[in-house]
């Protein structure tokens, strides 16, 4: 090892989870290292050009999302565009765009949150990669890294998972679900044809996929899990058929002067990568579903209506060692549900758990899996959280 750190809690992942994660963990006077393998914040919501902050209320004027989710939908137009729908809390079966959500600018969005991990005194190392971890008497207790200094070792007391690829759950074998993910290519272009845009002319964003049906997906357009190669390919893929967009588009007018793409992500548009086989796994058809342990709730962005409670359980995995809790795209859900948990409202409210429950766990000299959740309830609603349906005026399904 050429280097070796101490800290209290180490969050794997500068996505808004593990932004979440570590801002609240500081928060409660935990010495934090933030580690992200990029040298931007954000994850998808940036580095993966994905600039739409989700609705975090429910398309019916009722707001049931709180906490830093809200403080970082307002964080994402603090020095760039875009604006809040005036009249959200008007609208009743609302479309997306009329919801209490935002556009913004990625590249704006990265500053912002880079001054806000500054403010909250979180230690953040960037360009560094998670290689393996180390477990002793069923603790997770360091997790190895690279960087330009070489190959070092950061202890910590709890870990949180907030990598959206579970890559600090599956190098300590924690078992994992994975799901199919369909190749897209996103970038940010000029074109000289658009009179506006939330980015100001004359800008766009171009997003491209395939459909979403897995009987009638071309050959090759198809990837479950991830490996080595299969991040190559698939961001070759996307790339090319940008450019083939690109040429199918050129003519007398349509040339390469007025014509380009100015931004494309520096990170892969997987979705649904790995997620935890945590101790309860949410699937579809759970929203309006009471929990017990709820420690949140998630509004499904797609449409009006639905709202799912978390449970603390879909955090938390059925087995390996202690000292882990997972937050973002890699907590226990599977099919739909997972659309709905892995976006970036949801991340950052299972972020801001996982750094709380974490916090606490320290306290108590215990893991986050041993944590009474009663207690931790009481937390977050100290942190304005509403945990069930009936405290934002809505009813289960029965």
């Amino acid at each position: 090892m050429d280097f070796s750190k101490n800290y209290d809690i180490a969050v794997v992942g500068a996505g808004i989870a593990g932004v979440a994660a570590a801002v609240q963990a500081a928060r409660e006077g935990k010495k934090v290292v933030l580690i992200e393998k990029t040298i931007f914040p954000g994850g998808l919501a940036t580095t993966g050009l994905v600039y739409v902050y989700l609705p975090i209320c429910d398309g019916n004027g009722r707001q049931v999302s709180f906490g830093i989710t809200e403080e970082l939908l307002k964080l994402s137009i603090k020095y760039g565009p875009g604006n809040i729908p005036e009249h959200w809390k008007d609208n009743v079966n609302a479309s997306e765009p009329a919801r209490y959500r935002c556009i913004f600018s990625p590249a704006a969005y990265i500053l912002a949150l880079d001054e806000y991990l500054r403010e909250n005194q979180v230690d953040v190392w960037y360009d560094t990669l998670v290689c393996d971890t180390e477990v002793e008497n069923d603790r997770m207790t360091a997790v190895f890294v690279e960087n330009e200094s070489g190959r070092g070792k950061i202890n910590a007391k709890c870990f949180v998972d907030a990598s959206g690829t579970a890559i600090l759950a599956r190098r300590a074998n924690i078992p994992c679900h994975t799901a199919t993910n369909f190749l897209a290519w996103w970038e940010i272009r000029h074109d000289s044809r658009v009179e506006h845009s939330d980015l100001g002319a004359p800008v766009r964003l171009n997003m491209g996929g395939i459909p979403w049906d897995e009987s009638k997906a071309p050959e090759g357009t198809l990837f479950r899990g991830i490996s080595g190669k299969s991040v190559t390919e698939f961001v070759t893929r996307g790339r090319q058929k940008i450019l083939e967009y690109y040429k199918e588009q050129y003519s007398d007018t349509v040339t390469r002067e007025n014509f380009y793409s100015l931004n494309l992500p520096a990170m892969p548009q997987f979705r649904k990568i790995y997620s935890i086989d945590a101790r309860y796994v949410l699937r579809d058809n759970e929203n309006n579903k009471h929990f017990p342990d709820s420690i949140g709730l998630a509004p499904d962005w797609r449409k009006s209506g639905p709202v799912w409670e978390i449970p603390y359980d879909s955090l938390i995995p059925t087995s390996g060692p202690k000292g882990f809790i997972a937050a973002g795209r890699c907590t226990g859900a599977d099919g739909d549900a997972w659309e709905v948990t892995r976006v970036i409202p949801v991340a950052g409210m299972t972020g801001q758990v996982a750094g709380l429950a974490a916090s606490m766990a320290i306290d108590a000299g215990i893991s986050p899996s041993e944590l009474d959740v009663q207690t931790l309830q009481a937390k977050l609603r100290t942190l304005g959280f509403p945990l069930y349906l009936p405290e934002v005026g809505l009813e289960y399904d029965k």
